[in-house]
């Protein structure tokens, strides 16, 4: 039997966005508050793995702290209740002889609160006398927000202008992206891929030879190669669930969701395991479920709270305008693994994404300083400078360090003078005005296309009433910006009819403000677009006072 491949080599695309544990849960009211605060319930049914109802399972209930509060026995439905409860965190776990015993290791339940909580018993795979006794399954602490459905984007606005809404949104796609990561087709891998090619030739009966080949063709990033060999191996050994799960892997990579979804529930029905749900949350986001691909991302954190699994719950719940659910996540993240520095810039991007900015520039700040060689954070507090007003002293120096480890960087050298610019002292700052300059004509050497300096270059030169170089600044920003980014040209052109009239060229400047209105129209459809493409999270927070930014 194969085990199961590493997935830190596959292309993981999207995490759109992931996701927190609370640092603390909920313990049961006191009793004398029940009658004040209202009671609630469980109640569910017990299957077996055919999805048919068992009459006479055992369900046992457990308060938080292990101990048994009541039990109770499947009815001719498989139906069971446990009521008169308390708000608080429970478990439960059901057995019966002949099953493995099934268990669901922390239920919040909210005053007046009825919750249905269905479990699966499998058959015992081993003879053996069954165990007189169920262990109370280890909690894990539930968050304090709930996510309880999605809506459209577009329909809730913004909170800010225009430029900071948008860059909020494009750092959450961002720090999206700081989860993927590709497959590699390095030598070795070769090397590794024929050696396996060459095993599978003179044993083609041999479930193990194909299923390390379909691994291999994954992690070298040849999922539809790794598919044949895969379906090979769990044709040869039914039984072995490592070969299913990467089939249903090779197929996700393939972009073969449907597929992925008929390997993957099968599987889960049987093994209740994180990668399985990880790679469900996966496809259900690709195919547009973002409420059902955060329930998986979530579970495959309370199983497994992984650095990778909490990172992606947090940036998926940050990906659907969700910030303060994923601060929390991204703050347990911190907490479970203080040197992450992608887990910093997670908590920075939904502190920013929350309009806490002096927070976010913190976060980040602290993400540089655990890897100064990393460029991500830089480029985060980059980015947030530029929509935002000046940041602090702290994050000017982490863009000076920036510019000092890589001095041939031209984004490098933008932020740093954009930095710099937005705490210059006007008109007496001469200094500091030569030394923006120098950075900006510094990005343009090292990237001649390079629109947002240029623009920026133009800033300069109109401030200091040069509007004969201003003009011919920001017409280079428009020749060289990108065709996509319709928002940039806009500013490029709105200030270029500035600069049109305060040179006395008024007709220039109307043709101007023309293709500004143009652009700005353009650009105001494209977030739309964008918008309704993904679905904002509707969730509640437990224990914040309404209206209270994180």
């Amino acid at each position: 039997m194969c085990s199961f491949p590493d997935q830190t080599g596959t292309a993981r695309c999207i995490r759109l966005g992931l996701i927190a544990f609370v640092l603390a849960a909920f313990l049961p009211l006191p009793l004398q508050s029940q009658e004040s605060e209202g009671i609630a319930s469980i109640h569910g049914v017990v299957r077996d793995s055919l999805a048919k109802p068992i009459a006479g399972v055992t369900v046992h209930l457990y308060t938080k702290d292990g101990s048994e509060l009541q039990t109770t026995h499947t009815k001719t439905e498989g139906n069971y209740d446990f009521t008169a409860l308390r708000e608080g965190v429970y478990a439960i776990a059901g057995e019966m002889t002949g099953f493995e015993t099934a268990t669901v290791p922390s239920i919040f339940l909210a005053v007046k609160e009825s919750k249905s909580v269905d479990l699966n018993l499998l058959v015992r795979k081993t003879a053996g006398a069954p165990s007189t006794s169920v262990t109370p399954p280890q909690f894990f602490d539930q968050p304090q927000f709930t996510v309880s459905g999605v809506t459209d984007t577009t329909s809730l606005g913004g909170h800010g202008s225009d430029t900071i809404v948008r860059t909020r949104e494009t750092i959450a796609k961002d720090t999206v992206s700081l989860a993927a990561s590709g497959g590699t087709s390095s030598a070795a891998s070769l090397a590794a891929i024929n050696s396996l090619k060459q095993r599978v030739e003179r044993e083609p009966s041999s479930a193990d030879a194909n299923c390390r080949l379909g691994q291999a063709l994954i992690s070298g990033g040849q999922p539809k190669d790794a598919i044949p060999y895969l379906e090979r191996a769990t044709q040869l050994d039914p039984n072995d669930s490592h070969a299913a799960y990467s089939l249903a892997l090779a197929n996700e990579d393939a972009g073969n969701y449907d597929r992925t979804l008929a390997v993957v529930q099968p599987l889960l029905a049987h093994h209740d395991d994180a990668r399985l749900h990880h790679l469900l949350g996966d496809t259900e986001e690709k195919l547009g479920n973002p409420l059902e691909a955060v329930t998986q991302y979530q579970r495959a954190a309370e199983l497994d709270p992984s650095e990778a699994y909490l990172f992606d719950w947090g940036s998926e719940l940050l990906l659907h305008h969700a910030p303060e659910p994923a601060a929390t996540v991204f703050s347990e993240g911190h907490r479970r693994f203080p040197q992450s520095v992608r887990m910093l810039v997670g908590l920075g991007a939904a502190w920013f994404a929350g309009g806490a900015y002096d927070r976010a520039v913190q976060r980040l700040c602290e993400a540089s300083d655990l890897n100064p060689n990393d460029d991500t954070p830089y480029l985060f507090l980059g980015k947030m400078e530029v929509a935002e007003s000046a940041l602090p002293n702290e994050g000017l120096e982490k863009l000076h360090r920036f510019v000092a480890l890589k001095p041939d960087s031209a984004t490098a050298n933008y932020y740093y003078a954009v930095a710099l610019w937005k705490r210059r002292d006007v008109p007496q700052d001469a200094p500091t005005i030569a030394e923006i300059q120098s950075s900006l004509d510094k990005a343009i050497r090292l990237d001649p296309h390079f629109s947002a300096a240029y623009l920026q270059l133009g800033i300069l030169k109109s401030e200091q009433g040069n509007f004969a170089q201003s003009i011919a600044e920001y017409q280079q920003a428009i020749q060289s910006a990108p065709a996509q980014t319709a928002s940039q040209l806009a500013e490029a052109h709105y200030r270029l009819a500035r600069a049109y009239r305060e040179s006395g060229e008024p007709a220039k400047a109307k043709a101007e403000l023309e293709i500004y209105d143009q652009l700005t129209r353009q650009s105001a459809q494209d977030a739309e677009r964008e918008r309704h493409e993904i679905r904002q999270f509707v969730y509640s927070l437990r224990d914040q006072p309404p209206n209270q930014k994180p």
